[in-house]
């Protein structure tokens, strides 16, 4: 496992992670959840993320209890915070709900601090001086260490970037936007202005591309799995994007690897991806999807003009 700077930080966070989004507290309870995270931690994960939103609260309820058989100082734990309930101000990214939201985050999950703290979207109901001073506050009073934004467009950030220096408050460090074959223009060509004039770090999320990279939907969207279960995620699914990974599974099976770990690997030979967020529910699929960090060197030029033109069509 290789270790990344988050952007321009100090901290360094495992090229792959582990995510509970979807699984945790609906596919996974606390002991299915406790293997999970002890596979990916014996593979050198060091990374773990969550966020208010999933399941309710039950997600970071069910991480902490495992969160407490690890040592703290050799995880990076983080959240994110916007849709936190349904009180009118139990949402959003007002300075009321960052400080109220990070306290009960903190408190489902047991910790005194997370190490990163995200704006989950962007709120257009709150000016984005609110909410970098909010962010601001909690970093100083030690219940984040780093902060920073989860699909925010490149405008958005750089107003982020230029109001925390007019004010004197600290900067947004990362954003986590989603990262895969299929959708690449943000990560690769929105943000680029981003990483050489801020360092701006990313945790990029949905690898896979929903489920639809690993190929298990080729055929139709089998009960119980995760597109069956959100609704929204089934326009995922599109008969161009099925053509396409079959060709895709053609490029995995020369090179010995899954069509999902190909998936994974691409996403990690991006100089600016700090790390990989991955998900899965059983110990089986962490650690099939963590072996994708050995497929990388197998990522050649030619691999990748190969992978190019399956997307061009």
């Amino acid at each position: 496992m290789q270790y990344n700077r988050l952007g321009r930080s100090g901290l360094r966070v495992s090229e792959l992670s582990y995510g509970s989004w979807v699984t945790f507290g609906k596919q996974l309870d606390v002991e299915g959840a406790r293997a999970c995270m002890r596979a990916a931690r014996d593979a050198g994960v060091n990374f773990f993320d969550n966020a208010e939103a999933y399941a309710d609260g039950v997600s970071e309820a069910i991480m902490g209890e495992v969160l407490r058989e690890h040592r703290r100082s050799d995880l990076v734990v983080s959240t994110k915070l916007f849709w936190g309930g349904e009180g009118p101000n139990d949402k959003g990214l007002s300075w009321k709900h960052l400080l109220e939201g990070t306290w009960r985050s903190l408190k489902r999950m047991q910790l005194d601090y997370v190490d990163l703290l995200f704006c989950h979207r962007p709120d257009p109901e709150t000016p984005i001086e609110e909410t970098v001073r909010a962010m601001d506050v909690i970093v100083r009073q030690g219940l984040a260490f780093y902060w920073g934004t989860s699909e925010w467009s490149a405008e958005q950030i750089e107003e982020a970037y230029r109001l925390a220096g007019e004010l004197g408050c600290v900067p947004p460090t990362m954003e986590q936007p989603e990262y895969n074959l299929f959708h690449r223009d943000r990560v690769e060509r929105e943000y680029a202005p981003l990483y050489e004039r801020h360092g701006l770090g990313t945790t990029t999320w949905s690898p896979l591309c929903s489920g639809v990279l690993t190929g298990k939907y080729n055929d139709g969207i089998p009960a119980g799995s995760r597109l069956d279960q959100v609704q929204w995620l089934q326009d995922s699914r599109t008969d161009e994007r099925v053509a396409a990974v079959r060709r895709l599974g053609e490029v995995a099976g020369d090179l010995g690897c899954t069509t999902a770990q190909l998936a994974i690997a691409w996403c990690l030979v991006n100089p600016h991806v700090s790390t990989v967020i991955t998900g899965a529910s059983s110990v089986d699929q962490v650690r099939e999807n963590l072996a994708a960090a050995e497929v990388t060197e197998q990522l050649d030029d030619s691999v990748l003009a190969r992978i190019d033109e399956i997307l061009a069509g």
